[in-house]
């Protein structure tokens, strides 16, 4: 599963998934909910590019 960096440097490794926003480990980025956002700094979704 790719990891998905913000521009704030928050990296979302779906590996660990979000737990503090409900989101469980295993979680892909792309099936994430539309209104989930950065834990960091707020940013949607959008924002958020692949790492190769």
């Amino acid at each position: 599963m790719d990891k998905w960096e913000c521009p704030c440097g928050y990296i979302y490794d779906p590996i660990e998934g979000d737990i503090e926003n409900n989101i469980q480990s295993e979680t892909p980025f792309e099936p994430l909910p539309d209104d989930w956002v950065c834990p960091l700094c707020g940013a949607e979704k959008e924002y958020f590019e692949k790492l190769d």
